[in-house]
């Protein structure tokens, strides 16, 4: 359970002024039908964080030693720090919409997602927890609750919520967890 809550909070708040909310709120507002493109949305997250989770449970069963988890430990301090940065997304970037809202956005979101910060997070998490279920099934729901309401409300949501706040504590949160692997692997706590 602690992996299913973890990675949907880590998510959720990172996701939140994220390039892909964004490009959920551009293809809401080109399409104007909002259900294809949430599952579009959930498709393409459970795909492209079932890999990246399965990779970091992988890579952490390959690599299971004090080191790895140092660097697993690493890996989330430089998210909080790669969090404070906000994420732009350019109109001309934007997939023009020519196969229908749920294709355009299946298919935007799993590349988009490539190499974003929810993806590693998604690969660190998936390390930490050794769980690809658990933390597909939680980053998937983080991506959700971040990006519904950002469908329905749009440019509304992102005028009324203070990114640099959200940012703020999606920073602290990953700072939190790389300082908690951090002293398991020096073995501080257990």
């Amino acid at each position: 359970m602690e992996a299913i809550l973890t990675s949907t909070a880590v998510v959720a708040l990172a996701e939140i002024g994220d390039k892909t909310q964004l490009l959920a709120i551009l293809l809401a507002t080109r399409f104007n039908k909002p259900v294809p493109i949430i599952f579009g949305i959930l498709f393409a997250t459970l795909a492209n964080h079932a890999l990246a989770a399965l990779l970091g449970a992988q890579a952490a069963a390959f690599l299971d030693s004090p080191a790895f988890r140092i660097a697993i430990g690493v890996s989330f301090v430089a998210m909080a720090a790669w969090t404070l940065v906000p994420d732009k997304f350019d109109d001309e970037d934007a997939p023009p919409p020519r196969f229908g809202p749920f294709l355009t956005t299946l298919v935007a979101f799993f590349l988009v997602e490539m190499g974003d910060k929810t993806q590693v997070a998604t690969i660190a998490l998936g390390a930490q927890y050794h769980n690809v279920v658990a933390v597909t099934a939680g980053t998937t729901l983080g991506m959700m609750i971040a990006n519904v309401p950002a469908i329905f409300l749009g440019n509304a949501l992102l005028k009324r919520v203070d990114l640099n706040k959200v940012r703020m504590v999606a920073a602290a949160l990953f700072l939190a967890i790389g300082l908690w692997v951090l002293a398991q692997a020096a073995g501080w706590v257990g």
